[in-house]
């Protein structure tokens, strides 16, 4: 009975070594869509400081063209997809606190597993 009971232990605290790397892995992708977001956001910024700043003709690329822009229309276009990015980056940093919040509770529980063992 005592080798059931330790080989059912043995079988949990493997459940939530694994449990706790697929976590690890899960951080790092939100770690890099984080970093993605912040490039773009900051891209975004300097491009409607630009907006902001000029006095002359706007230009916007589209599928490799530039065309002549309404400066109104390309601010409010920057402003939106700034705000975009925003919530985004928002939303990742409070993904990544849940995500380290399971980690670190997972960690505990493992290290307590293998503490009784002792």
């Amino acid at each position: 009975m005592n080798s059931n009971k330790s080989d059912r232990g043995e079988h949990d605290l493997n459940l939530k070594i694994q449990d706790l790397q697929l976590l690890e892995h899960n951080i790092q992708q939100l770690l890099m869509d984080k970093q993605t977001q912040q490039i773009e956001l900051n891209e975004v910024s300097q491009a409607l400081d630009e907006v902001k700043k000029s006095t002359g003709d706007i230009y916007k690329v589209l599928s490799g063209v530039m065309l002549l822009a309404d400066k109104k229309t390309v601010g409010s276009d920057l402003e939106e997809r700034k705000k975009v990015l925003e919530l985004r980056l928002k939303s990742l940093d409070k993904q990544e606190n849940l995500v380290g919040e399971k980690m670190q509770k997972l960690r505990n529980e493992i290290n307590n597993s293998v503490a009784q063992k002792k």
